[in-house]
């Protein structure tokens, strides 16, 4: 599996933390992980000259764009994201079509949700209650949702209407929502593009895109 670490710039002093956390954690399980999350923060410093076309200040705003382009293309199959409070987070990623977004404070979260719900992204929250042992709270979450395959139902018995219903909110995100692409285009093109031509998402996005509309579109933010 290919696992995206997406954060905003609130929690840019984190990055290293989590991300070495999630890597050491899920590689030795066969996963790959890629870090797409800001790691550049605000210290010491006026916003403009910690922020440039080449350093974007990316929010929750923008990495629910992030997550639905890289999601939705393939490039990767799975999105660990968060803010602050992790709600920001939460209800960005789940505005799009083709993107389930749980909430997870601990590791029985993960584990319910990837069981029952089947979904393709979580949102922790990288501030609130992230204090002494927060990594160790991080490391169990990523055992659980990555030693184990999803989908299994809990309680067990009820594995396959689970799955039907996991399912089926996927198709109702399909048909309530505009496809990606139109529903891009209709986003304010500033916001778009500062999401775009992040170099960390750039650098996933066109690694592993396999969707070649997906990728027509993107490159014309490169050009």
């Amino acid at each position: 599996m290919k696992i995206a670490l997406l954060n905003e710039f609130s929690q840019a002093s984190k990055n290293n933390l989590i991300f070495k956390t999630l890597k050491n954690t899920v590689e030795p399980l066969g996963h790959k992980v890629f870090n797409d999350g800001m790691n550049n923060p605000l210290i010491n410093k006026d916003v403009s000259e910690a922020y440039s076309d080449d350093n974007p200040r990316l929010t929750y705003l923008h990495i629910g764009i992030e997550a639905a382009l890289l999601l939705n293309s393939q490039a990767v199959d799975f999105v660990i994201t968060g803010c602050g409070t992790g709600q920001g987070a939460l209800m960005s990623l789940n505005s799009y079509p083709g993107v389930v977004c749980g909430y997870c404070l601990e590791p029985t979260d993960a584990y319910l949700y990837l069981q029952i719900n089947n979904g393709n992204a979580l949102s922790i929250p990288f501030a609130k209650g992230f204090g002494w042992g927060a990594e160790i709270n991080l490391k169990n979450i990523f055992i659980v949702a990555f030693s184990n395959p999803q989908g299994l139902g809990y309680p067990k018995e009820n594995r396959k209407s689970q799955n039907e219903n996991a399912m089926k909110l996927f198709e109702i995100k399909s048909n309530l929502c505009y496809p990606l692409l139109e529903a891009l285009s209709n986003l304010d093109s500033k916001l778009l593009q500062t999401a775009i031509i992040a170099p960390n998402f750039k650098k996933c996005f066109l690694e592993g895109c396999k969707d070649q509309k997906i990728l027509d579109y993107v490159n014309q933010f490169y050009h």
